[in-house]
């Protein structure tokens, strides 16, 4: 898919709360070993949102940064779109309380999108389509989750807390862009390896059913439809970011598509901030437009669990440099971390219910 006229980011930015909890701590509670998270899933620790901390505050944080690079008013903004699994309300838009902490409203398009770990890349397609379309100027897309993992079950040792927003709009002469995009792929079905019922407090998943045919089919399916439609090659690619469940999955998906390891690790960030869901796919996108070049292609593959998985190609542009120091990176927040133990982690995600 390419759209009519050309789109470009015009500004990224992310928020990860500065919170930690480490493998080692959730292991010693259950007692189990961290060996397998930490050696097979190269899983380390995972970022933990504080007690006045949530996705709407997280995306509001995230996305005063990308306007900050973007160099543009809030009221330019013809959408804000927020990907997330775990929203504030069950009932209520996160997307209309971003856009208006921001300044964005009243003349905007929002709504809260779903489609478990790919949401943050859906709201990008969306946006991107709309400015594609010549209907808006510029979009807000946001992928924000805080986590959900039942205690004891091995999502409560990769599921993280944290969000990036990415502003894409119209090439404009007088603003340089960051990136440009070269064309997007998405591939669907119905694929229930990951799922959770109405009331419950945490998903199930199908265990290594997880794995295949669920995102491994997806994410090199999605990825081969790009490399074809665009005639492009692995070796044409300075970074490639995928899903990232763990640290595993993704160097194992590049290695299949023919990617090296060193084109994957800039992007890879779950040890140290654990999966991210909704914002897994699109952070280490963010990571990767903090230190890239100009003339560096990147790939972004996304994967959702239910299934499907969204493909993109950017190429960045001189624009990067000019952008990069106009807010913090997510190199920055991974500095600014404080450990803390099981219990001050059970109180803050509120594990315990009374």
């Amino acid at each position: 898919m390419k759209p009519v006229i050309d789109v470009v980011i015009a500004g990224w930015g992310s928020y990860i709360p500065m919170y930690r909890v480490a493998v080692e701590e959730i292991a010693r509670i259950w007692g189990k070993s961290p060996r397998h998270f930490k050696e097979e899933l190269l899983i380390d620790e995972k970022a933990v949102a504080g007690p006045d901390e949530d996705v709407a505050t997280i995306s509001v944080e995230a996305s005063k940064n990308a306007l900050y690079r973007a160099r543009i008013n809030p009221k330019e903004l013809g959408a804000v779109f927020v990907g997330t699994e775990s929203k504030p309300y069950a009932v209520k838009p996160t997307g209309s309380i971003v856009a208006e902490a921001i300044g964005a409203t009243p003349r905007i398009l929002s709504a809260d999108m779903e489609f478990a770990c790919k949401a943050g890349t859906e709201c990008l397609q969306c946006c991107i389509g709309l400015v594609g379309s010549g209907m808006i100027n510029y979009g807000l897309a946001i992928g924000s989750d805080t986590a959900q993992g039942a205690p004891g079950d091995p999502l409560e040792f990769s599921a993280g807390c944290g969000g990036t927003a990415i502003i894409v709009g119209q090439r404009n002469k007088e603003r340089e862009p960051a990136a440009l995009l070269e064309g997007s792929v998405s591939y669907v079905t119905d694929t229930p390896d990951f799922w959770r019922r109405q009331k419950r407090d945490y998903p199930s998943h199908a265990e290594a059913f997880t794995g295949e045919p669920a995102y491994f089919t997806h994410i090199t399916s999605s990825t081969k439809m790009l490399l074809e439609e665009l005639s492009l090659r692995p070796s044409d690619f300075k970074y490639a970011i995928f899903h990232q469940p763990n640290g595993k999955f993704p160097i194992r998906a590049a290695k299949s598509l023919g990617f090296k390891k060193e084109q994957v690790d800039p992007g890879l960030l779950v040890p140290w901030i654990g999966n991210l869901y909704a914002g897994s796919a699109v952070i280490g996108f963010s990571a990767v437009l903090d230190i890239a070049s100009p003339g560096d292609r990147v790939l972004v593959a996304s994967f959702g669990s239910g299934a499907g998985s969204d493909a993109f190609s950017f190429v960045v542009q001189d624009g990067i440099l000019a952008k990069r120091d106009s807010a913090p990176t997510v190199s920055d927040y991974l500095k600014r971390k404080q450990n803390i133990d099981y219990a001050i982690y059970a109180k803050f995600r509120k594990k315990i219910v009374l």
